[in-house]
C-alpha cells in the first residue's frame, strides 16, 4: 500500500512518547509479519511483548528473518489454540494489559476472549474498529463495525457506538462526533437502518450513550461533506466533520473500509473493543505503519484504563 505520509498517525505516535510501554501477550507470532510487527512495536517503545506459541517455531522464524528477540519473554505452548488461551490467561492474571493477534485465525483469538469462564468478557458487546488515515480527510476516521457484528441490533449498535466513543476519547477527542450511516438522510420505516439511527440519537439525548455527539441517519456523502449536507438542507454539527462512521451492518462497514484502503490509499489500524482490554487485531496484509498504529491506539487505551479502570 502506498504510504500516505499525512502526519495523522505520526501525531498519534507522538502522544505515546514518554509513557510506559504496555506488557502485551502476542498470541502465536509464528510467521514473519506477526513476529516482526510485535518486535517493531517493542522497538518503538509501545509494548513489552510476551510471545506465546511454540518456542522452537518462534526462534526459527526469528533466525530465518534476522529478527533479534533479545531478552523477549517466550511462553512455550504447543499450538495456536493453546496460544490464544494462554495469551488471554496472561491478561487475567495481570501479567499483560493487551492482547495482540499473531498468525492464528481471528476466530481462535476471539473464541478465547469470549470464553464464559476463562475469557475477558464484560457487560459490553465486542466490536471492531478501523482507525483510518485517509489522505483526503482532515483527521483520523474510525469506521465501525466492519469485522465482528454481522447484522447488529439496536442494542448491539449502542455498544458498538459507545466502544468507539470511548476509544476516540483516549486519544484526545473530547466529544467525538458520530455519523450514523444509512442510504438516505431521512427516517423511513421501510429502511431499518434509518430507524436505528434516529433511536440512537434519542438514546444519546437521554444519556444511554455518553460522551459523544450523534447525528443520523446520514448518507455517506452528507456525513463526510459539509457542502453535500448543505445542498440537502441538513443543519448538523456532525456533517462534514465526523470522528466516527457507524455502519448499518458489517457488509457496509467492511466494504467502506476496504474501498478507502484500496481506492484512496488509506492506511488502517484494527482493534477489537468491549473486552476487559483492547485486542490488537492485525492482518498479514497490514503494512508496518498500520501495525504500529494499531499498537499505538491500544497503548493509549490501556493507559486510559489505568487512570479510570471499569
Amino acid at each position: 500500500m502506498t504510504q500516505t505520509g499525512t502526519g495523522k498517525y505520526e501525531r498519534l505516535l507522538e502522544r505515546c512518547r514518554g509513557i510506559d510501554a504496555i506488557p502485551t501477550s502476542v498470541a502465536y507470532p509464528c510467521d514473519e509479519s506477526s513476529l516482526a510487527g510485535a518486535m517493531d512495536a517493542a522497538n518503538q517503545g509501545l509494548i513489552v511483548p510476551i510471545l506465546v506459541g511454540p518456542a522452537a517455531t518462534i526462534a526459527s522464524v526469528a533466525k530465518a528473518k534476522g529478527l533479534d528477540l533479545g531478552k523477549t519473554q517466550i511462553v512455550d505452548v504447543p499450538d495456536s489454540r493453546a496460544a490464544a488461551a494462554k495469551a488471554v490467561e496472561l491478561v487475567r492474571t495481570g501479567q499483560a494489559e493487551l492482547v495482540m493477534k499473531g498468525s492464528l485465525h481471528s476466530d481462535e483469538i476471539l473464541a478465547a476472549v469470549i470464553a464464559k469462564e476463562t475469557g475477558l468478557r464484560t457487560g459490553r458487546r465486542l466490536s471492531h474498529v478501523f482507525l483510518m488515515d485517509v489522505p483526503t480527510y482532515h483527521k483520523p476516521l474510525i469506521i465501525t463495525d466492519a469485522a465482528i457484528n454481522i447484522a447488529p441490533t439496536l442494542e448491539d449498535k449502542t455498544d458498538i457506538c459507545q466502544n468507539a466513543i470511548d476509544l476516540c476519547r483516549t486519544f484526545g477527542v473530547e466529544k467525538p462526533k458520530v455519523a450514523i450511516l444509512a442510504a438516505v438522510e431521512t427516517v423511513n420505516s421501510k429502511m431499518p437502518a434509518t430507524l436505528d439511527a434516529a433511536a440512537l440519537c434519542k438514546m444519546a439525548d437521554r444519556g444511554q450513550i455518553k460522551g459523544g455527539l450523534l447525528d443520523g441517519p446520514l448518507a455517506f456523502d452528507n456525513a463526510i461533506s459539509r457542502d453535500a449536507a448543505k445542498t440537502k438542507g441538513i443543519a448538523s454539527e456532525v456533517a462534514g466533520d465526523p470522528d466516527i462512521l457507524l455502519a448499518p451492518d458489517l457488509e457496509a462497514g467492511n466494504m467502506m473500509a476496504k474501498m478507502l484502503s484500496f481506492l484512496a490509499n488509506a492506511d488502517s489500524a484494527g482493534l477489537v473493543l468491549g473486552a476487559r482490554v483492547p485486542i490488537i487485531l492485525t492482518s498479514r496484509a497490514d503494512s508496518v505503519r498500520s501495525r504500529i498504529a494499531s499498537c499505538a491506539v491500544a497503548v493509549l487505551a490501556a493507559h486510559a484504563r489505568r487512570k479510570s479502570p471499569r
